[in-house]
């Protein structure tokens, strides 16, 4: 069965304290100014995050009977976290966006935020192939393009070593085009903004369409250019944020009608990219409420700080997750079909190790590497500050984790 999975994504710190809760509008960021931390969405990407995880659970057999039937009911969908994550990244990237910013500067981050944990865990697939439970062995093309994260474009190879690395090749594409997708989107307005998204919308749809009716020549699934709109329909509604004219509902309302569209999907269709014209509404309105929350003080469950944390770990526990469910399966063999008791120990096992390894990844991989790799940019940035006739506009102080995937 196709693993489907999403991808890295990048999401905003949480702030020492929370702010204090009001109902007043939140004050006008200046454009040059910082951008503000918004906690939440580390927060709502770990829940995304564990979606994909049940949804790989599923796909590995380890509940039977009953139990297999809720896996099913409850993370049949989960592949959807993939929107999530496109959809978060987009947001995410424009909220931080750096006025006057390099294009070089940029990349640089972005290789810093994923190709570490990238390269280990392909590294440590790559191991797997010739060890019990022997997973395919990649040609050397196929290999040198899941470590260039190009593989995506291909669909007999979109799954090569890692197969979840598939998301980070969407994420490098967006990546190179955001640079020009910046310039654009900093000269529309309110209306040109707006009527952005709902053009992103409208071809996720078009897409899902040509998609489900087969119109297409390959799956456009795990297409970096198919996935584009999604990615665009985020940093859009980020700009509308930035600007105070976002009109959406709350953060209870958009959390309402993204479960809703996350269930009607077995309704509608068996999974894949059609999956995608369920959620995205819901996500495209839950992750500005959720902004926008944290921008005005308002309450908000996913602002916990064990929440946050685990956002924090969120791209590491997805890149390695299903590393160690594949692995598992060289002592439970493929599909096993516990019954619930023995299904529930098994899968608590695994998730305990996915998350005690992806701790070791974020703190002695993920984190060290960014700091080497970004060490003589801020080390030179610090010997002009003196020179510069202003400031130069930064993101908030500590750089935003990249998402499963960013």
């Amino acid at each position: 069965m196709p693993v489907r999975t999403p991808p890295v994504d990048d999401t905003t710190t949480a702030p020492r304290t929370a702010p204090a809760a009001t109902t007043e509008p939140a004050t006008r960021v200046p454009p040059s100014a910082p951008a503000p931390s918004l906690p939440s969405l580390t927060g709502l990407r770990w829940m995304a995050a564990l979606l994909v995880f049940g949804l790989h659970v599923r796909n590995f057999g380890y509940f039977g009977g009953t139990g297999g039937h809720i896996m099913t009911w409850a993370f049949d969908a989960g592949g959807t976290g993939v929107s999530f994550f496109f959809i978060l990244s987009g947001f995410v990237l424009m909220w931080t966006a750096r006025p006057n910013d390099r294009t070089l500067s940029f990349w640089r981050r972005r290789i810093a935020r994923i190709f570490p944990v990238h390269l280990v865990t392909a590294g440590i697939a790559l191991l797997m192939v010739y060890t019990p439970p022997h997973l395919a062995k990649p040609t050397a093309a196929e290999g040198l393009a899941n470590v260039l994260l190009v593989h995506s474009w291909r669909q007999s190879w979109w799954q090569t070593l890692n197969p979840v690395s598939w998301s980070l090749a969407c994420e490098a594409f967006f990546y190179a085009a955001f640079p020009l997708m910046v310039v654009v989107l900093r000269r529309l307005g309110p209306r040109a903004s707006a009527a952005l998204a709902g053009a992103s919308v409208l071809a996720v749809l078009v897409l899902a369409r040509a998609d489900a009716h087969d119109w297409v020549s390959q799956s456009l699934y795990s297409l970096p250019a198919a996935r584009l709109p999604e990615f665009v329909l985020g940093a859009a509604t980020a700009r509308l944020v930035r600007l105070e004219r976002w009109r959406g509902p709350g953060l209870e309302a958009s959390l309402a009608l993204a479960i809703i569209g996350y269930f009607l999907v077995p309704q509608i269709t068996d999974g894949g990219y059609p999956a995608t014209a369920c959620t995205l509404i819901g996500f495209a309105l839950l992750i500005p409420a959720a902004a926008v929350a944290d921008l005005r003080g308002l309450p908000s469950l996913w602002r916990h700080r064990r929440l946050v944390r685990l956002g924090e770990l969120s791209f590491a526990f997805y890149m390695v997750h299903l590393l160690v469910l594949r692995a598992g399966t060289s002592l439970l063999g493929n599909s096993p079909h516990f019954g619930l008791p023995t299904a529930v120990v098994t899968t608590a096992i695994a998730f305990g190790l996915s998350l005690a390894l992806s701790w070791v990844l974020y703190e002695a991989v993920e984190r060290p590497a960014r700091r080497l790799l970004l060490r003589g940019r801020r080390s030179s940035r610090t010997q002009r500050a003196p020179m510069a006739a202003r400031p130069e506009p930064i993101a908030p102080t500590r750089e935003a984790p990249a998402a499963a995937p960013d």
